[in-house]
């Protein structure tokens, strides 16, 4: 099992190297998830894992993937696509042009889940949606717009709880054991790495979604990351988080005002 100087080392062995930044990340997450890389690559001790970092820069993509966190689903937490339907795209609706964030995206089923929402509300035609996640490896998927036919039942249903009244399935074609959405939906995304710990901001947004990311920061890091959505975001417009993270005790907290009571959707008012 690793222990707490282990863990200083390979943080600032893989920031030297490699300029990945994991020192705010949230410490019993990170140990975790390299004694979890520890058992899966089969290293019989810490100082195997480290020469690996140290001496084969191709195990880096590898490393990377395993020590951030890409779980999500198409329209996860259907309330609150449902709330973003409803709400939030009426008001988008307004602007000439809507650019759209999102941050931490993983291998991009969020976007889709939007890309979807706001064709229905024909408003795709005049939007951007920025997707992008620290792990080059995952946001590769985005690209590609293929997804496991196995996943779209569920997929599918979360659809229809997020206000769905189309058949799912129109929007992507099955090919053996996989699903490829429509070529239309990925032609209004652009695709890039973007390191929330150490990059600026670089555009200007009506609606930002961050969801169950800042979970694995300390609250250094999310108040730095926070401030930084905070630049990014126009006035009026759309903050999202994950349905266990909050504003509340945040330095731009006093700006921003929730939606809604049960959704992690706040305005920036102030």
């Amino acid at each position: 099992m690793l222990n707490e100087g282990d863990l200083d080392v390979l943080i600032a062995e893989v920031a030297e190297r490699y300029g990945y930044d994991f020192s705010n990340y949230a410490r019993a997450s990170l140990r975790r998830r390299v004694n979890r890389l520890l058992v899966i690559d089969r290293f019989p001790s810490f100082a195997e894992l480290l020469y690996k970092i140290k001496n084969d820069a191709s195990y880096l993509p590898h490393l990377v993937q395993e020590l951030t966190v890409n779980v999500t689903e198409m329209f996860r937490d259907p309330a609150t696509f449902k709330t973003l339907r409803e709400q939030v795209l009426p008001i988008l609706a307004t602007h000439p042009f809507i650019r759209i964030w999102h941050a931490g995206c993983s291998s991009g089923e969020e976007v889709y889940s939007m890309a979807i929402l706001l064709q229905e509300a024909n408003l795709l035609h005049k939007s951007l949606l920025y997707a992008t996640d620290l792990n080059p490896a995952v946001i590769e998927n985005i690209r590609k717009g293929i997804f496991p036919l196995n996943l779209m039942k569920d997929y599918s249903e979360n659809y229809i709880e997020a206000g769905g009244r189309n058949d799912f399935s129109n929007y992507y074609t099955a090919k053996y054991n996989w699903a490829k959405f429509d070529e239309s939906l990925k032609a209004k995304m652009i695709v890039a790495t973007h390191n929330l710990v150490s990059d600026r901001s670089f555009n200007e947004f009506q609606l930002i979604l961050c969801r169950n990311v800042l979970i694995y920061f300390d609250k250094v890091l999310q108040d730095k990351v926070l401030g930084l959505f905070d630049d990014s975001l126009d006035q009026l417009g759309f903050l999202v988080l994950g349905s266990k993270e909050n504003l509340r005790f945040s330095p731009i907290a006093k700006k921003y005002t929730q939606l809604t009571n049960r959704e992690k959707i706040w305005r920036k008012t102030g």
